[in-house]
């Protein structure tokens, strides 16, 4: 089918008419229906999720491409897109491809590490699981600040169906004590001893782990389980000793920085001359 130049521009941004006539408005890649009346997610819509097999959603975000942060959305995405969902042919429609940017802590600026941007993109998607989504993003991203990852079990790397060869080019496991790529990948290759060209099946590895996670934390959440009164939820005591002083509020005196942050605070800052 042959397209002008105008309807190519429509189909790519996006862009319809209220009715003929009406004045052009470019709307948001997450508008309602597009000009051919398919569905597109909106801003502030929700889906409903359902639980799903942990082993086998980490299994297929080890067997995706695209770099961690799409390895987590695209996985999860797509085994809710074949689920008992009610929404499952809306996930369908869901463009994973997007979060290919995420790979590197955000195109290889070791900042937020993609697993927890990819968590915080399908959360946020996510009908709210028993009013506990803000806890559910919370808890993971304690937990890859404090875990030893990826994970190294016999039985977690069966699942995921990897080799004993691949287990020598992963590495170590290591505890990132950040949400940065760059420390994750930092402590990982003074662990293992490792460059950072070398952390290819490392980050096969941790994407699965963190997937395996969501999903389990998402499953327990949906089954009533009170995740925000995890100890794990919350940040760590040196963290809260810090919030203390340097709240989102206030603080203690007016020289005194207000900060609104729940990582890890003596990662990179230690008392206060640094």
């Amino acid at each position: 089918m042959s397209m002008n130049r105008r309807q190519a521009l429509t189909r790519i941004i996006g862009i319809s008419t209220a009715a003929a006539g009406a004045t052009l408005v470019g709307t948001s890649a997450f508008a309602a229906t597009d000009e051919n009346g398919q569905y597109q997610l909106e801003m502030g819509e929700k889906l409903k999720y359902v639980p799903l097999d942990a082993m086998a959603t980490a299994k297929l975000a080890y067997e995706t491409s695209g770099g961690c942060m799409r390895q987590v959305f695209h996985s999860v995405i797509t085994m809710l897109a074949q689920s008992a969902s009610v929404d499952a042919d809306k996930f369908k429609t869901i463009p994973t491809a997007l979060t290919a940017y995420g790979g590197g802590g955000i195109a290889s600026q070791g900042t937020i590490c993609g697993n927890l941007n990819g968590i915080g993109m399908l959360v946020n998607i996510l009908d709210d699981i028993n009013d506990q989504n803000s806890a559910i993003i919370a808890n993971a991203f304690r937990y890859y600040e404090k875990t030893p990852l990826p994970y190294a079990d016999d039985a977690f790397l069966t699942g995921i169906a990897t080799t004993a060869e691949k287990s020598v080019a992963a590495g170590k496991t290591s505890i990132s004590n950040s949400v940065l790529c760059h420390s994750s990948i930092s402590n990982w290759s003074r662990a293992s001893n490792l460059p950072f060209a070398k952390k290819g099946e490392r980050c096969l590895r941790l994407s699965a782990s963190m997937t395996y996670y969501i999903v389990d934390l998402l499953n327990r959440a949906y089954k009533g389980e009170d995740i925000s009164a995890l100890v794990a939820t919350k940040p760590s005591g040196e963290t809260q000793a810090c919030q203390s002083c340097h709240g989102a509020s206030g603080t203690i005196d007016e020289q005194a920085a207000s900060v609104k942050t729940d990582m890890e605070c003596t990662t990179c800052h230690t008392g206060h001359f640094n």
